[in-house]
């Protein structure tokens, strides 16, 4: 695990939690962790293994990824949440290795005062973080596999957040 506190950041904050697993992600226990008690909310994006992608039935999902430079990466976009959007907390934890249907793939959990922007951050972090960082996923399907682009990142949450911090 990588801690970062927000002093060593220059921000309030009581730390960015940002980690890259090879086992089972602890979502609960970190969802737990994160609040405190000056969070009015807690906003959670927990990507999960779905059954299917466009109609093809999926058996499983490997993920690689160069962790030194997604850890760096990763690191850079939790303390730009936490500047851009003003929010009190943010953990990233994404997992690498071979994923059944239902496990959770990554976990951002964005903690503050005011639900909008935990909203804003929450979307903003998993949809750079699919965008940015270096880690690779392939599917494998019962007809075959694939190795899978990240979305198109949505436009108008980069768009907001840049508006909120001129």
């Amino acid at each position: 695990m990588v801690t970062v506190k927000g002093s060593d950041l220059g921000i309030e904050s009581n730390h960015q939690r940002v980690e890259i697993v090879d086992a089972a992600i602890a979502a609960d226990a970190i969802v737990a962790g994160m609040k405190a008690g000056p969070d009015g909310a807690i906003c959670v994006f927990d990507g999960i293994v779905r059954d299917n992608t466009r109609g093809r039935r999926t058996l499983y999902l490997d993920y690689e990824g160069y962790r030194e430079m997604a850890l760096e990466q990763m690191r850079g976009l939790a303390a730009e949440a936490v500047a851009r959007f003003g929010v009190r907390d943010v953990a990233m934890v994404h997992r690498l290795g071979r994923l059944t249907v239902g496990e959770t793939s990554v976990l951002i959990v964005v903690a503050n005062a005011h639900r909008a922007a935990a909203f804003d951050a929450c979307r903003w972090l998993i949809d750079s973080l699919k965008k940015t960082v270096p880690i690779w996923k392939k599917e494998t399907f019962a007809d075959g596999s694939v190795w899978a682009a990240g979305e198109p990142f949505p436009e108008e949450i980069g768009l907001r957040g840049r508006e909120e911090t001129r």
